[in-house]
């Protein structure tokens, strides 16, 4: 056996090990946060995933960071339509598309969003900044769009946009009431020229 193997071999092994250690810390933190909350025990996340107390701390400093991993597929998934909505002709009703999702996502993990933000008055951490980065960066090529066509007011920011949405979506009662809140911001947000049909043509 060459030396290569020797030390190849435990480093694959090791990863491997800490895959599967991160992958079982967020399945338990997932499961405790839907049963206790954000505030749940993170000593107890560890329990749960079978490892101990330094394992969940290396892979998650904050409870913060380990709060945007339990729902970074959500994110990505959102931010995946973003995408896909670019190519939609009707510049208005696709910024309007994802601007649902998104009040709907921040509606039902409310608790969590703030918790990932604002727990303990620490700063956004790196993963944090990752998924608030997606997001804008989605919500600003939409709403630039949108802009560009003339169907959404040209003076909004996509700072505006998404303070306004979040808002609706953190005050609300429900899912329900927060896509309502969404449909009376939508009012505010367009132009005359987005009352048009969503297939009648538009500058992109």
């Amino acid at each position: 056996m060459t030396h290569t193997d020797k030390t190849t071999r435990p480093r694959r092994a090791r990863r491997t090990d800490a895959a599967q250690n991160a992958e079982r810390l967020l399945t338990a933190a997932k499961d405790l946060f839907d049963e206790h909350g954000p505030d749940a025990p993170l000593d107890e996340v560890a329990q749960r995933a079978g490892v101990g107390n330094a394992t969940l701390y290396r892979h998650y400093p904050t409870r913060g960071d380990l709060l945007v991993a339990v729902y970074s597929d959500e994110v990505t998934a959102l931010c995946d339509q973003g995408r896909a909505l670019l190519a939609e002709p009707s510049t208005a009703e696709a910024l309007f598309t994802w601007l649902d999702g998104f009040v709907v996502h921040i509606a039902t993990k409310r608790t969590l969003a703030l918790a990932a933000n604002e727990h303990s008055g620490t700063p956004r951490t790196e993963l944090f900044e990752r998924w608030h980065d997606s997001m804008r960066s989605i919500a600003e090529r939409l709403l630039a769009r949108a802009q560009r066509a003339g169907t959404v007011r040209a003076d909004l920011s996509v700072a505006d946009v998404l303070a306004l949405t979040s808002g609706a979506a953190l005050t609300s009662t429900s899912t329900r009431h927060a896509q309502q809140l969404l449909q009376i911001l939508r009012n505010g947000f367009v132009t005359t020229k987005a009352s048009a049909p969503p297939d009648a043509p538009s500058v992109r």
